[in-house]
C-alpha cells in the first residue's frame, strides 16, 4: 500500500484544529513535497524527517513523496508535525501497519539524529484530540506528564523515533539517553510570568512565599487588597516610592483562591502555548502573576506577533493577577488596548487570515506615583515637577481606563513607628486568605443559579434589579451620580465592591456602610471614617490622621 494517514494537531491561539496528515508514494523521480498551508518551520520538516528516518535505521522511499495537511485551509505552524509526518511515511512505504497508526494523534519535533523533542502545546492539543474522540495520543516523554492532565486519553511518551516504530511493531524498545534539552522557556518571555500562587522568580521557578504580614502598616491599602481578591476587583494603588506597592501587589495573588480543576486546565493550556511550562509541574494549580515591565511592546501584552498571534501578557495573567508597576510609564496604546479585556475577559486580535480569542480573565492592579519624580505628595519632599508635568504625568491613565478600575488607594509613607515596631495585628497572608473564601463561598451561593462567579462579573442591571440593598443604602451613592461625581458605569462598580465588603462582613445585603465605604475605593476620597471591616487594632495603628 502506498498510501497512510495519521494524526496531528495545529494550534490557532490556545485552541486545537485536529490535522490529518496523508503520506502518498508514487512511482517516479524521487522527491518530498509538503502541502497544506505549512509556513517556514513546517515547510522544513522535510529535511528533518529524511534525516531522523535515515539515522534511524530506516530506509528512505526513493519514489515521489507527498505529504498533504488536511484540511489545507487552516494555517499550520512549529516542527510539531514531524513525527506524525515520520510515521506516515513510514506507513506508506510499508514498514509500519498503516492501520495501526491511522487512530493515533501523534505530536512531537524529530531532531536529525532521530530524537523526539517537545512542542508548545501539547495540552491545549490533547484536549483538541480527546474532544474530537481520539484516546491514543504519542508526545515526546518530556512532555507526557502534560498531556496524561486530559481524562481518557492513553499517552505514549517516546524519547526517540527508534522507540516509536518499536513499540508500534511490537519489536523490543531500544534505550535511549535522556540527553534533550527541556524546561527552557521562550527567551522572549523569559520573567515576564510567574505561575504559581504568590511565588516569584524567573520563567515560573518557585520560591518561598511571600507573606502580607511582612508589610509595614498600609491597613487601607491592605483592606482594599482583600477587597481585591474576594470579589475579582481591579485595583489602583497610588503613592510616592518606597511606600510598599510592590509589595502588596506581589502578596495578591496568594488571596486569591486555588484553582479549580477547569480552571487550572485553561490556565496550564495557555502557558503550555506560549512554552512556559515551569519545569517539572505539568499542571499549574494557583492563580498566575504576571509583571511585565514598562517597556514592553504592545504584542507581548495583548497578544499577537509574526505569523499565528501568540498569548500576550493579559492572557498569561488569565485566572490571575497583571500587575502594571510604574503604569503612567507604559505606553498610553497599550493601557487603552486593556479596556476590551478588562470588559469582555477576553482578547481579540484581527489578522488578514480571520480573528482570534485568546482568554484574558485576570485582576488588573496599577501602580504609580504621584509624578515622575515620586515625590510630589511627601511634605518638604523636594519634589521640582511642575504642575505641567504632573498633570501630564498622571494623564497618561486615561479616564476611560481607571472608570474600569474599581479601587483607588492612596498608599501613604510608612511612619518610623510602623516601620520600626513589631505589630502583633498584622495578619498574614493565610488568615486574610481564609476570609476572601468564605466571601467568596457566599457569593457563590447567592450567584448559584446564575452565570457568574464573583461580584466583579454581575451586570449592573441585575444588582440594581435582583438583589435588594438595605434600606436608604444608596443615598449617599445616588447624590453623587446626579451630583456627576460618578458615571453609570461607576455607580454599577459601586455596587459591586459592596457586595464584596457585605461578603466579606457576613452580612446577607450591602447596608449604608458598606456603599460608603465602596464609595470612598471607589472615588478614592475619605469622607472621614474607617473602611468597613476595619479591626480595631489595625484603626489605632493607622492614627487619628488616616482612619
Amino acid at each position: 500500500m502506498a498510501f497512510a494517514r495519521t494524526c496531528s494537531v495545529a494550534l490557532v491561539g490556545v485552541d486545537g484544529v485536529v490535522v490529518e496528515v496523508q503520506a502518498d508514494l508514487e512511482p517516479g523521480v524521487a522527491a518530498f513535497s509538503l502541502v497544506g498551508l505549512p509556513d517556514k518551520a513546517l515547510s522544513e520538516a522535510r529535511d528533518r524527517v529524511r534525516a531522523a528516518v535515515v539515522n534511524s535505521g530506516e530506509p528512505w522511499p526513493q519514489r515521489k513523496l507527498t505529504v498533504g495537511l488536511s484540511p489545507a485551509s487552516v494555517p499550520k505552524s512549529g516542527s510539531g508535525f514531524d513525527l506524525a509526518v515520520a510515521c506516515a511515511v513510514l506507513a506508506a512505504a510499508e514498514r509500519l501497519d498503516p492501520a495501526t497508526i491511522a487512530e493515533l494523534l501523534i505530536i512531537g519535533e524529530l531532531g536529525l539524529d532521530g530524537r523526539v523533542r517537545p512542542v508548545r502545546g501539547v495540552l491545549p492539543s490533547v484536549l483538541a484530540a480527546a474532544e474530537a474522540g481520539y484516546r491514543h495520543v504519542v508526545v515526546a516523554e518530556q512532555t507526557a506528564a502534560e498531556a496524561a492532565l486530559v481524562p481518557g486519553v492513553s499517552v505514549i511518551g517516546v524519547r526517540s523515533l527508534r522507540q516509536l516504530i518499536a513499540v508500534l511493531t511490537d519489536a523490543p524498545v531500544p534505550e535511549e539517553q535522556d540527553d534533550t534539552v527541556t524546561g527552557r522557556p521562550d527567551p522572549m518571555l523569559a520573567g515576564l510570568v510567574l505561575p504559581g500562587s504568590g511565588m516569584r522568580g524567573l520563567s515560573g521557578q518557585a520560591s518561598a512565599p511571600l507573606d502580607l504580614a511582612d508589610v509595614a502598616g498600609q491597613y487601607e491599602a491592605r483592606r482594599a487588597l482583600e477587597i481585591a481578591a474576594a470579589g475579582g476587583h481591579h485595583l489602583y494603588l497610588k503613592g510616592p516610592p518606597g511606600a510598599g506597592k510592590t509589595m502588596l501587589a506581589e502578596r495578591l495573588p496568594a488571596l486569591l483562591p486555588p484553582l479549580t480543576q477547569s480552571e487550572a486546565l485553561e490556565v496550564t493550556a495557555v502557558h503550555s502555548v506560549a512554552g512556559l511550562l515551569p519545569p517539572g509541574r505539568p499542571l499549574i494549580a494557583g492563580p498566575p502573576y504576571c509583571a511585565p515591565h514598562h517597556s514592553t511592546t504592545m504584542p507581548a501584552i495583548v497578544g499577537g506577533g509574526s505569523g499565528l498571534p501568540r498569548p500576550g501578557a493579559v492572557s498569561l495573567a488569565h485566572r490571575g493577577v497583571l500587575f502594571l508597576d510604574e503604569a503612567p510609564e507604559f505606553p498610553v496604546r497599550v493601557l487603552d488596548a486593556l479596556r476590551q479585556p478588562l470588559e469582555s475577559g477576553e482578547v481579540v486580535i484581527a489578522r488578514s487570515a480571520g480573528s482570534l480569542r485568546l482568554p484574558a480573565r485576570f485582576l488588573l492592579c496599577l501602580a504609580a506615583n504621584p509624578c515622575p519624580c515620586g515625590r510630589h505628595s511627601l511634605r518638604g519632599g523636594g519634589c521640582e515637577c511642575t504642575s505641567v508635568m504632573v498633570n501630564r504625568y498622571q494623564g497618561r491613565l486615561s479616564g476611560p481606563l481607571l472608570d474600569r478600575v474599581d479601587l483607588q488607594v492612596q498608599v501613604a509613607p510608612v511612619t518610623r513607628a510602623e516601620l520600626m515596631d513589631h505589630d502583633t495585628t498584622a495578619e498574614s497572608t493565610a488568615t486574610v486568605a481564609a476570609r476572601v473564601r468564605e466571601a467568596r463561598n457566599r457569593a457563590a451561593a447567592r450567584l448559584a443559579d446564575t452565570p457568574w462567579r464573583t461580584n466583579a462579573e454581575v451586570p449592573g442591571h441585575h444588582l440594581r434589579t435582583r438583589w435588594e440593598l438595605a434600606p436608604g443604602a444608596m443615598t449617599e451613592a445616588a447624590s453623587q451620580l446626579e451630583r456627576g461625581l460618578l458615571t453609570a458605569r461607576g455607580l454599577d462598580r459601586v455596587l459591586r465592591v459592596a457586595w464584596t465588603v457585605a461578603d466579606l462582613a457576613g452580612r446577607q445585603r450591602p447596608d449604608q456602610r458598606d456603599l460608603r465605604t465602596a464609595l470612598v475605593l471607589r472615588t478614592g476620597v475619605d469622607q472621614g471614617l474607617p473602611l468597613a471591616g476595619r479591626t480595631a487594632g489595625q484603626q489605632r495603628s493607622a492614627g487619628p490622621g488616616r482612619a
